[in-house]
């Protein structure tokens, strides 16, 4: 009765007015001059209410209903942004209204103890789709920080990077909804990171990428993090948010069709280390990535519960290259890829020109592979013979670029190394194989994995090149009549057990082969 006596008497004080130091540290920002109308600049007054919650201590900083056009939103430590439901934090289309070093319509360097939550709207139509600097490019950054919460809220139009967190550790993003035109969520060089419930539509870049580009002027690895409950998408900007799903996009990023996708790596100066990936619906959209090209280490990846429904490239991708960006040190080493599991994957009407490829380069090797409980079903429709020949509607946009006008002709099974290329599936032209082209590559086990077409391809099922310890097991693939299931080329102790059409086989050596 005690307790529930002083209760009482608290929400009298709170409905009474009660001085500051008695009440829930709220600062509105109508009260410090914000006038939500859309038209006048509100940043000013928001940037207010921050510095004063801080200089309490910290607080919640209110945002009631209402549009209100800023530049730069300057976070605190120990701060809330309470985003009320119909409250639109909408960019200025003024580029002195944005403010460096991170230009960015909310940003924080250096804080601790971070919220942005509510359902309310974030709205950056405004905002620069490639960060020149100048003009905010990014709707929120955050450097150097920790303890940060993003949750509840919708993202619409975020610049070159919606939500990009450097060199941020103990990060929580949750049932965030982002409808964007470039980057999703970028994770820099960030540890201890938890991802949940999210939509991320990204037609035209990564949905959710993890990478270390040593934006934070040293070598920090990406580890810890764990990404679940999640859609990814490729449809028209602004269709996720309204509903209408919308697919008519008819301009895609490039040959490789409409992105929205889950990367790691790319730019990789740093390890990557003890990763989840689980329970995803990738839907009009690239299919999974995992590249090290600039030194990295990747290692302890694990990734189940995954459906896919057209897919513009290769459902799997996993790529050690040589790239070595810039930024990377000179005669920094090839780094490595290395177990990796990735189990209980559907696929469903995958682009054919890209089946799912696993590969290092000459003399580095991606290591200890396993995939298991694994169904993929792609259009089909091709030949060796279209590989061959590179017919100009599939040749490598990425060669067209640096105009080298397409792959050049080529025997079926001579696929280009591309070390130093860009990695995207599409580097390597078209590929002999319709479901899975593993090459360079040591300890790579299949365990009840099925490959099919839904139009009769005439390509074998796998292609395997310079690969050492290969265990297939309980392995299905649909095959065109006189077309082998398996290519085998400088392969070193294979083995097939319970596979289908294959028999049961295992091999020492082989130079070259086919089953």
């Amino acid at each position: 009765m005690r307790n529930n006596f002083f209760v009482c008497c608290a929400a009298v004080a709170l409905s009474l007015g009660a001085p500051l130091e008695a009440r829930a540290a709220v600062f509105d920002v109508k009260a410090f001059g914000a006038k939500a109308d859309g038209t006048t600049l509100d940043r000013d007054a928001i940037n207010k209410a921050i510095d004063a919650a801080a200089a309490a201590g910290g607080g919640t900083v209110h945002v009631p209903a209402g549009t209100y056009l800023t530049g730069s939103i300057r976070l605190r430590s120990n701060i809330t942004l309470q985003l009320d439901p119909g409250s639109v934090i909408e960019a200025s289309t003024d580029p002195a209204t944005y403010e460096p070093p991170l230009n960015s319509l909310i940003w924080g360097d250096g804080v601790e103890n971070v919220s942005i939550v509510g359902s309310g709207l974030i709205s950056g139509k405004a905002l620069l789709r490639s960060g020149r600097g100048g003009m905010g490019d990014k709707a929120i950054a955050l450097r150097l920080s920790r303890n940060v919460t993003l949750r509840d809220f919708s993202l619409l139009y975020g610049g070159s990077c919606a939500i990009l967190a450097t060199g941020v550790d103990n990060m929580t993003v949750d049932n965030v909804r982002i409808d964007t035109n470039r980057d999703g969520l970028d994770f820099d060089s960030c540890r201890n990171v938890r991802v949940s419930n999210m939509s991320v539509n990204a037609p035209n870049d990564d949905a959710i990428c993890l990478k270390t580009r040593g934006s934070v002027g040293f070598s920090r690895p990406v580890e810890n993090v764990t990404i679940t409950n999640v859609l990814v998408s490729g449809y028209d900007i602004g269709s996720l948010l309204d509903g209408t799903y919308k697919r008519t996009l008819t301009q895609a990023p490039d040959r490789d069709g409409p992105t929205g996708r889950i990367k790691i790596g790319t730019e990789s100066g740093g390890d990557f280390k003890n990763i989840t990936i689980s329970n995803a619906v990738f839907d009009r959209s690239r299919g999974l990535a995992i590249e090290s090209v600039d030194g990295a280490h990747v290692e302890d990846i694990t990734i189940s519960n995954i459906t896919m429904r057209d897919v513009s490239n290769a459902p799997i991708f996993i790529r050690l290259g040589s790239r070595m960006r810039e930024q990377a040190p000179e005669g920094t080493p090839i780094g490595s890829v290395r177990r990796v599991s990735i189990s209980n994957v559907v696929v469903y009407d995958a682009d054919p020109r890209y089946p799912s490829i696993i590969t290092g380069i000459p003399g580095h090797q991606v290591e200890d592979i396993k995939l298991s409980d694994i169904r993929i079903l792609c259009r089909g429709g091709l030949t060796l013979d279209q590989v061959g020949r590179q017919p100009a509607d599939m040749v490598n946009t990425f060669f067209l670029a640096r105009g080298r006008g397409g792959v050049p002709p080529r025997e079926p099974f001579d696929t280009p190394e591309s070390e130093k290329e860009y990695p995207e599936p599409s580097m390597f032209g078209l590929l002999p194989a319709y479901g899975f082209f593993i090459r360079h590559a040591k300890g790579i086990e299949l365990n009840n994995v099925e490959v099919g077409f839904m139009k009769e391809d005439r390509r074998p099922a796998f292609v395997l090149d310079d690969v050492s310890g290969a265990d297939f097991q309980h392995v299905k693939a649909q095959k065109a009549t006189g077309v082998p299931t398996i290519v085998l080329k400088k392969v070193e102790d294979f083995t097939a057990r319970g596979c289908t059409p294959v028999p049961d086989t295992k091999i020492p050596a082989v130079d070259q082969g086919e089953m």
